[in-house]
């Protein structure tokens, strides 16, 4: 913002110099060259009236040291010609060419002729520009003869060269002083807005949020500043609400399911056997409520963190993950099988590798038949080759396969929204699990995607980013999604 105020500023003042002081300038040189010119004809006015009086008088040593002392007063060349056109004097020495030269230059003629206006020309002689100015000798319907006077233009062009380079001194001056004051009001205005700035980023960072003490400033950042106070001091209202409601949710909703469960449970002796179905529906609908509970406490925890990606050891997480789940497979007459290769850390947030390794083999649970066999795998996605070294990152492709009865194109669109089930999918969803493994995959800069198995049943993909740069050794895939090629022996169940 400083920046730009200062651009603004300096514009509108070169803008103003500009309009200012170029008409100033030409008006000044075209001044400086009429004085000069003017100056000159006085000065041969002055030197023909001498002239005049010398020649009746028979002076003619007497014109010689006026027209000397008139050259070194004007620093130019004077000379005298009688009416014939004979040099009668000099203040310099002329060639016997340009002596006989002078009779025929246009203000001479001029002159001579007895004009009373004279004949202002500028010429070259030796290298120099001159300018000549010629008036007449006597009267003029009976000139005696002429005075020519020469003046080197350099002196004009000196002047007006002083004239531009004193108008650009001052404007330079005026800018600098411009500057000067419109950095002073550029912080003046800015330095609120710089403040409003820091604590906005602080508030997106997910920091506390900080109160802004604005002071000074103009008085539209000032109110910019109450109103962001506001705003602050409501949604850190919000915010605290939000982590007590969690705290104590996940505290409050979960003893009383649990004791709901037990209670189902302990009627289990008391109750007839007609009646035990109902209530193996309600302990079903119970353990449904409390994982909906934890579904929904894992989404807010997950918007409301805003903890930074790092790496994670995806192959440590899925053999840890495969010892936790096998007995619960096992239990059910489902294979657990693992293929964890050498990929290297990825980028996720802190427990987010387990919790979507949970939801998705919950889900492969609930929906294989018995006998079947679920299969974790991870692959190293590499990009493609290129003559020049690629700099894209690789990525690693967590894939979890069951032979279920799969998911419709249709279905699999709107697998990942909230609370929404498959008609056909088995008792016991919440319809959070998907959505909760596409949200913790995207807050780490991944993507998750489902595609029919092979077997008949579902594969969901999970793309996680590499924490290290893309390899380059000829054991890896060249831009195609495959297992590497030297892989860990499976676990089974």
């Amino acid at each position: 913002m400083t920046r730009r105020l200062l651009l603004s500023y300096l514009s509108l003042a070169a803008l103003v110099l500009l309009g200012l002081e170029v008409p100033l300038g030409f008006l000044y040189s075209r001044a400086e060259r009429e004085r000069i010119v003017t100056s000159a004809n006085d000065e041969a006015a002055s030197v023909a009236s001498y002239a005049e009086l010398s020649l009746a008088a028979g002076r003619q040593d007497a014109l010689v040291a006026r027209a000397v002392h008139c050259a070194e007063r004007t620093g130019g060349q004077v000379v005298v010609l009688d009416a014939d056109g004979t040099l009668l004097a000099a203040s310099h020495r002329l060639s016997d060419t340009e002596e006989r030269s002078l009779p025929s230059r246009p203000e001479v003629v001029a002159a001579l002729s007895g004009r009373a206006a004279t004949d202002v020309r500028t010429s070259t002689i030796g290298g120099v520009r001159r300018l000549s100015v010629a008036a007449p000798v006597g009267h003029p319907e009976r000139a005696q003869g002429a005075v020519r006077i020469t003046l080197p233009t350099q002196q004009v062009h000196g002047r007006v060269h002083r004239v531009w380079l004193g108008l650009g001194l001052a404007g330079l001056a005026v800018l600098t002083g411009v500057v000067a004051v419109a950095f002073a009001f550029a912080r003046w205005a800015g330095r609120p807005i710089r403040r409003l700035e820091e604590a906005t980023h602080r508030l997106a960072d997910g920091s506390r949020p900080a109160f802004v003490q604005v002071t000074s400033g103009p008085p539209e950042v000032r109110s910019l500043a109450i109103a962001f106070n506001g705003t602050a001091a409501r949604l850190e209202h919000l915010l605290a609400s939000q982590r007590a409601f969690a705290g104590e949710a996940s505290h409050q909703l979960k003893t009383p399911l649990s004791a709901l469960r037990l209670r189902l449970e302990s009627l289990e002796p008391d109750i007839t056997r007609r009646a035990r179905p109902g209530l193996a529906a309600a302990v079903t609908e119970t353990d449904r409520l409390a994982r909906l509970v934890e579904g929904l406490l894992a989404m807010a925890r997950l918007e409301e963190d805003a903890a930074t990606p790092g790496p994670v050891d995806v192959g440590a997480v899925c053999a840890e993950r495969h010892r936790a789940w096998a007995p619960l497979f096992e239990r059910g007459d489902v294979s657990l099988v693992l293929f964890a290769g050498s990929v290297g850390p990825v980028l996720a947030l802190p427990g987010a590798v387990e919790q979507i390794l949970d939801n998705l083999l919950s889900n492969a649970l609930r929906a294989s038949p018995a006998g079947s066999t679920v299969t974790m795998e991870l692959r190293l996605h590499t990009p493609a080759r290129r003559p020049f070294r690629d700099s894209r990152p690789c990525r690693v492709d967590l894939h979890v396969t069951d032979e279920g009865p799969g998911m419709p194109t249709e279905q699999r669109a709107r697998a990942f929204d909230r609370f929404w089930r498959a008609p056909d999918a088995p008792k016991g969803g919440t319809g959070l699990g998907l959505s909760l493994v596409q949200r913790l995959a995207q807050a780490g800069g991944g993507e998750v995607t489902l595609h029919p198995a092979a077997t008949g049943g579902l594969d969901a993909v999970v793309h996680l980013p590499s924490a290290e740069p893309p390899p380059h050794s000829p054991d890896h895939d060249s831009g195609t999604q495959g297992r590497p090629k030297r892989k860990a022996p499976a676990l089974p169940a």
